[in-house]
């Protein structure tokens, strides 16, 4: 008996879990995109910063055990990603822009 039940339950479980989510909209798709590229500069900042306190550390070490060569001789310098500038093109917005001005109710037209 509790198997049945117990079959019951994952067979209902498993019809909800093939069940389809509908296709993101555009509005979704470019704020995920959006979402991409900000991550991705997120990214290159953090390396930016490891790769700065890698730097001193180093420094640090060749200073402390005084040690011949400079350590950054044999790696790229660190390259700044600068600023964030979306790289995904802003959809137009609706909503204010696209509204017409509603007249107001108690005054009369010329």
């Amino acid at each position: 008996m509790k198997t049945r039940h117990i079959a019951l339950m994952l067979l209902a479980a498993a019809s909800a879990a093939h069940a389809k989510l509908p296709a993101p909209t555009e509005e979704q798709k470019a704020a995920a995109a959006a979402a991409k590229d900000k991550q991705a500069w997120t990214d290159k900042v953090s390396a930016y910063k490891l790769c700065l306190a890698q730097d001193r550390v180093a420094a640090y070490y060749f200073k402390v055990k005084g040690g011949g060569g400079k350590p950054s001789a044999m790696l790229p310098p660190c390259s700044d990603p600068g600023p964030y500038v979306a790289q995904v093109a802003a959809t137009k917005e609706v909503g204010v822009a696209d509204s017409k001005p509603v007249p107001e109710a108690g005054k009369k037209k010329n």
